[in-house]
């Protein structure tokens, strides 16, 4: 090691760095931290422009020590203006959160996958299973959410109907029970139901009410699902029921008709029906006729295609579902149970069977496969 050839560049190198800008000081201990550093990598190879070496090291320490040093004031400023101990103020600043994600800057579908992942906490996997698309798109979605809302303020809230479809979101995915926040998902629509006066609003919160009370009967003790023909309803929430009815009434009277209004709606003949065979079908198509109208979803007209098969007979229903895309997800299982009620018990179990396969969960695909070998066992060997 050429200590006189270190020496003899210090002073040069403090002058660059004085010139730069730096002050004497804090570019003498720069350039105390680049000797050192040179001391430790040069027996290795002495580098071919040794003083451009130390110039370089020795500005890289110095504004990592600016830095440091305004990090540090600035915190020291927020010490200094932080308010004195005392108990918190009981406010909840999460659904603020909510909008803040669901910045006008963020395309809707980006923002419920941003606020999924960044306040509800759920993984990538969730969310892209709660969208139907693949995982590795969901990532580059919230990927580019990220980078678009690095570059903005957050001082605008988000649209409501996006707030909406999140909260919706996050509620669909604690009741299928792999992540618990169908609770959390209903406090939030209450505070943003009281918060806002929006007929949507309450027709979501209606919603929820009426489907988290039959949570109670929807599996049986072995964790097995039940169909809804099938559940106790006994076991469902009479409170709840009767709650999500009342707001749905109240909503629906201010003739602001929404997607989650005509859900609810569609909920609450089910909940209001004494049993199965009760069910008013012939309303619930034409609540399903109006959800399709406001939505165009090819989900509803799926879910539309088992309520006709109800009101107007499995074969009504077939034509209906042979309208639809075959690759949608659940059209297979829907096929299967039009099938079954049509007396077609072969074709039912092979399509209980093929649903089973493309199953989304354990407990989906676990039910369709007993739903196939009950079928198999009532025609024989």
């Amino acid at each position: 090691m050429d200590e006189a050839l270190l020496r003899g560049l210090a002073p040069g190198v403090l002058a660059v760095l004085v010139r730069r800008g730096a002050d004497f000081a804090a570019a003498e201990d720069a350039v105390q931290d680049a000797l050192v550093e040179a001391v430790r990598v040069w027996p290795a190879g002495t580098p071919r422009d040794p003083k451009g070496w130390l110039v370089t090291v020795a500005w890289r320490r110095f504004l990592d020590a600016a830095r440091s040093d305004a990090s540090r004031r600035r915190r020291e400023d927020l010490v200094d203006r932080e308010p004195a101990p005392g108990p918190a103020p009981p406010v909840d600043d999460t659904l603020q959160l909510y909008f803040l994600c669901a910045h006008p800057s963020l395309s809707p579908s980006s923002a419920v996958a941003l606020t999924l992942r960044a306040v509800g906490g759920l993984t990538t996997r969730q969310i892209a299973q709660a969208y139907l698309v693949p995982e590795a798109t969901m990532a580059q979605r919230i990927s580019r959410a990220k980078r678009t809302v690095s570059k903005v303020r957050l001082d605008r809230p988000g649209d409501v109907s996006t707030v909406l479809r999140v909260l919706y979101l996050v509620f669909n995915e604690g009741y299928s029970g792999d992540v618990d926040l169908a609770a959390e998902a209903v406090r939030l629509t209450r505070q943003l139901a009281a918060s806002i006066d929006h007929p949507e609003v309450a027709g979501l919160l209606a919603l929820m009410l009426l489907h988290h009370a039959r949570r109670a009967a929807r599996t049986a003790p072995d964790g097995s699902l039940v169909p809804l023909a099938e559940q106790d309803r006994a076991r469902w929430d009479t409170g709840a029921i009767a709650e999500g009815i009342a707001i749905l009434q109240v909503a629906l009277a201010r003739d602001r008709l929404g997607e989650f209004q005509a859900q609810a709606a569609i909920a609450a003949l089910h909940a209001d029906a004494p049993t199965a065979a009760e069910t008013d079908w012939v309303q619930i198509v034409e609540w399903y006729d109006e959800l399709a109208r406001l939505t165009g979803s090819p989900v509803v007209r799926l879910n539309r295609a088992v309520a006709v098969g109800e009101a107007d007979g499995p074969r009504a229903g077939l034509a209906a579902l042979a309208e639809l895309d075959a690759t949608l997800p659940r059209h297979t299982a829907v096929a299967a149970y039009l099938h079954e009620r049509d007396g077609d018990l072969a074709t039912a179990a092979r399509l209980y069977a093929e649903a089973a396969r493309k199953a989304a969960s354990p407990a989906e695909r676990d039910h369709l496969t007993r739903q196939a070998a009950r079928l198999n066992a009532r025609q024989g060997p």
